[in-house]
């Protein structure tokens, strides 16, 4: 089976939760691993204004289709305190829709978060709370209107949770991520340009960690 551009993407960053995953911690250091999946409600692309040779003209909003998504962490709590460390990735696919007789566009967004956290350190239950920056990777897929293009910038996350403990090492736990950054595609119009606009996201998680 041929994986797409934004498959490997998360693989790959897949691949470096597992890497960091290996990192020797201090013995008092309290770390897990997680994989999650849910849903993402976007909203849509706002402030959409074009780039290059025909900038500065302000088009309409782009309404986005909500979409399933999944990802995984890599954390840590040093010496098991209310203090915590993540690396989070987050892959979902929220679509551009048809706009009139315009037809849609394939996004994919991949959204990596290094995560400040505080937590209630309870032995069954832990709400918790995080906040930091992300690097978001989006791709417009090629349609009657648009070129392939793919753009990175830097974001912002915050998520909300709850973890109930099922063993001392598994634990669920579901989540809430609120998902805000800029989007630049300055070729998706080939020749023509392309747009800047915002982007916003909501997403409700499930998922399962191991704690080491």
């Amino acid at each position: 089976m041929r994986l797409g551009h934004a498959q490997k993407q998360f693989f790959l960053s897949l691949l470096l939760l597992t890497a960091l995953s290996s990192i020797a911690v201090p013995a008092p250091a309290e770390w897990y691993v997680a994989g999650q999946a849910g849903y993402s409600f976007a909203d849509s692309l706002r402030n959409v204004t074009t780039t290059g040779p025909f900038s500065g003209i302000e088009l309409q909003d782009f309404d986005m289709k909500n979409s399933l998504a999944y990802g995984g962490k890599v954390g840590l709590y040093p010496f098991h305190g209310s203090l915590g460390f993540e690396l989070d990735v987050f892959h979902s696919t929220p679509h551009i829709k048809n706009l009139d007789d315009i037809p849609g566009i394939h996004m994919a967004v991949t959204n990596i978060g290094a995560n400040v956290l505080l937590r209630y350190p309870g032995a069954t239950f832990q709400p918790y709370l995080g906040i930091g920056p992300g690097i978001l990777i989006a791709r417009l897929s090629q349609s009657p209107t648009t070129q392939q293009d793919t753009q990175v910038s830097i974001g912002f996350n915050f998520l909300t949770g709850i973890r109930a403990f099922v063993t001392s090492n598994v634990a669920l736990f579901t989540e809430y991520k609120y998902t805000d950054a800029k989007f630049g595609f300055d070729d998706a119009f080939s020749s023509f340009g392309g747009f800047d606009s915002t982007y916003r996201a909501h997403q409700l998680s499930l998922g399962v960690s191991y704690h080491f």
